[in-house]
């Protein structure tokens, strides 16, 4: 099945998949750390927020590597849409869209109850699904 934004064919699964073992082996060996998104978004938060919670020792001693990793991710997202072919917005939902016609403001309503409700379930949960499977299964935590 093609790319939504290029219709470009996506690699093969098993590529992704050695990708992040190969780097998520690389980290735990080299530094002794975990790789979390979630844990990246707190250190953004961190930067903008003075509440204890953002200024705890384990989360202000990752700033200076995941920071970095973080604007790694955003970089590495551009450029590979820019080798795909480019990249353009899009308000397109799939069947939310043919289904319920939600409009623009439905659809940043949607957008937004959604994200806060991803980020209650990733607090709830320590962490957020891929950094569990990655590193919580392989750890059997």
């Amino acid at each position: 099945m093609p790319l939504i934004t290029n219709h470009l064919e996506p690699w093969h699964w098993a590529i992704a998949g050695a990708a992040i073992s190969a780097i998520t082996l690389l980290l735990l060996w080299v530094t002794n750390r975990r790789l979390g998104i979630s844990t990246g978004f707190e250190n953004l938060c961190a930067l903008a927020v003075r509440r204890p919670y953002f200024r705890r020792s384990e989360l202000t001693r990752s700033h200076g590597w995941r920071l970095p990793f973080l604007a790694g991710l955003v970089l590495s997202g551009f450029l590979s849409s820019v080798a795909g072919g480019g990249w353009r917005p899009t308000w397109d939902m799939g069947m939310l869209d043919s289904t319920f016609h939600p409009g623009v403001l439905g659809k940043i309503g949607w957008t937004l109850a959604g994200g806060f409700l991803i980020g209650v379930g990733t607090r709830m949960a320590g962490g957020c699904t891929s950094g569990h499977g990655i590193f919580g299964l392989s750890n059997l935590e």
